[in-house]
């Protein structure tokens, strides 16, 4: 089973946002500015990854995973941990799914990757329907 499709990875995004930080292009108040619920969000539900922070390098990034998607409803726009997406992929048809590094020191905080995940639709079946359906 497919679960995790039409990828878009935001890393040259990053390191160009990044390259301009360091360069004095960009202030750093402009690129460390963490929602609190981000950031409440990291504490609860984040993964710890081996990376450190590219602004203040005091401390680990936190990936949080965050859903959005019709079929989720009130679930959608909320964070969860990566085995509940798992759970959540095997019985919804489609949800995006937003990965946010983020940093609890210095509210450093980047859109990292996103995908669509779930079960999807039937492989020989389109999701649009004809009229005659």
């Amino acid at each position: 089973m497919r679960t995790q499709r039409q990828v878009v990875d935001y890393a040259l995004q990053r390191r160009s946002l990044l390259a301009q930080v360091h360069s004095g292009r960009v202030g750093v108040m402009e690129v460390c500015d963490a929602d609190p619920y981000l950031l409440r969000a990291a504490a609860f539900h984040g993964v710890s990854t081996d990376h450190l922070c590219p602004v203040c390098r005091k401390e680990q990034l936190t990936e949080v995973f965050w859903i959005f998607g019709d079929e989720l409803g009130k679930a959608s726009g909320t964070a969860r941990a990566p085995d509940e997406l798992e759970r959540m992929a095997t019985v919804f048809d489609e949800f995006n799914v937003y990965v946010v590094e983020v940093c609890r020191t210095c509210s450093w905080n980047h859109l990292v990757l996103s995908y669509v995940s779930g079960r999807g639709w039937n492989e020989g079946r389109s999701r649009r329907r004809t009229a005659a359906e």
